[in-house]
C-alpha cells in the first residue's frame, strides 16, 4: 500500500518491516485485523492497519459500513509502544535499544 500524507510518500512496498500482527481471522470476518509497523529509508516510523467493519478500521457512510486499510505516521515512541505490545523482543533489541534496560 502506498499512501501520501503531509507531501511525504509511505510505501509499505519499499519500507523495512518491523513487526506485523494478526488476529488469524479470515479477511472475510467482520473482526479481521491485521496491522505491520514499519520504517521508511530515511527513518520515518508508520504503522499499516486493516480491518473488519467491527474494527478500529471500519468506514460508514450512512447506514453502509466496510472494513478498509489505512496508513498511520508513528513517532518513534509509538513505534517501539506497538513493537512492545505485540512482544517483538528481537526488533526492539535492535533498533530500540536506547529504550530498554535489564531488569
Amino acid at each position: 500500500m502506498k499512501k501520501i500524507i503531509e507531501g511525504k510518500i509511505y510505501n509499505t512496498e519499499t519500507a523495512i518491516l518491523l513487526g506485523e500482527y494478526s488476529n488469524g481471522l479470515s479477511h472475510s470476518d467482520a473482526r479481521f485485523l491485521e496491522e505491520a509497523v514499519y520504517v521508511t529509508k530515511k527513518g520515518a516510523y508508520f504503522l499499516y492497519g486493516a480491518g473488519g467493519v467491527m474494527t478500529k478500521y471500519m468506514e460508514r457512510a450512512g447506514n453502509t459500513s466496510w472494513g478498509t486499510s489505512t496508513i498511520t505516521v508513528l513517532t518513534e515512541e509509538e513505534a517501539y509502544k506497538w513493537l512492545e505490545k505485540h512482544n517483538k523482543w528481537q526488533v526492539i533489541e535492535e533498533r530500540f535499544s536506547s529504550y530498554i534496560e535489564e531488569a
